[in-house]
This record gives C-alpha cells, sequence and structure tokens, in this order.
C-alpha cells in the first residue's frame, strides 16, 4: 500500500511547515494529484486520518484535487488525453502510456504530481485560520 507511505510524507512536510509557522492547529490540506500517480484517494484519506492522530493535524480536512492525465508521443507527434485500459480490475478507468494515435509508447505530460497545494491553520486553537501555498 503506496498510500501509506505517501500520507506519511505529507504529514511529516505538513508538521515541518507548521513547526516553521508555530501553528497551533491546522484546518485543512489541498492536494493535487495526477492520474498516472494511481494512487486511490479513500485509502490515502485513511492513513492520513490514521496517522495525524495527536499532532497539529488532527481533525485536519484533506482536500484532494485530480489532475488529468496528458501524454506526448515522440513517434507521432500526438499530444493530449492518454490511452485509457477499460478491462482493468477497478471501478475507474486506467491511464495507460500507449499513443491513442499510433499505438506505440507514450510519455507522460501531465498527470504525475502528488503536490501540496494549500495548508489551512491557525496559529492559536481557536482564532482565525491562514492559508499558505
Amino acid at each position: 500500500m503506496h498510500e501509506f507511505s505517501i500520507a506519511s510524507s505529507i504529514v511529516e512536510s505538513v508538521l515541518a511547515f507548521a513547526e516553521k509557522q508555530r501553528a497551533a492547529r491546522i484546518v485543512e490540506v489541498r492536494l493535487t494529484i495526477g492520474e498516472f500517480t494511481h494512487i486511490e484517494q479513500e485509502q490515502l484519506r485513511f492513513c492520513f486520518q490514521a496517522i495525524t492522530k495527536d499532532t497539529v493535524l488532527e481533525d485536519s480536512t484533506l482536500e484532494i484535487e485530480t489532475s488529468d492525465a496528458a501524454v506526448r508521443c515522440p513517434h507521432c507527434g500526438y499530444a493530449g488525453p492518454p490511452k485509457y485500459w477499460e478491462g482493468a480490475l477497478s471501478a475507474a478507468l486506467v491511464p495507460t502510456l500507449q499513443c491513442p494515435a499510433c499505438g506505440k509508447a507514450a510519455e507522460p505530460a501531465e498527470g504525475h504530481e502528488c503536490a501540496i497545494k494549500t495548508v489551512r491553520f491557525s496559529r492559536e486553537a481557536d482564532s482565525n485560520f491562514e492559508e499558505l501555498a
């Protein structure tokens, strides 16, 4: 389950940020996750909640935005949405690195990121919130 290691990395980064900002409480963490990462969002949320207990992140909200996948084909010059594998054993379509135009190997152009976009926090336990990216 790579979602646990991803959640751990996110929590470590936000805790370091919280310490630097002298945050008493983290209210919300907003992520952007690309389709090519194949991160299961509900598993990531579960892991995030499990490892934030007894930290300034406890009871914080994890908001996740998905960025669409895009490929670039060095063979035919295609640039755009990837071919999706519809026979996958998951509920969602799975983006592939097969060029939808010529069928050869394409390169990921977009949709492979997993990044913290913003963090909403409070410097005091019951005060106004601030947001930094």
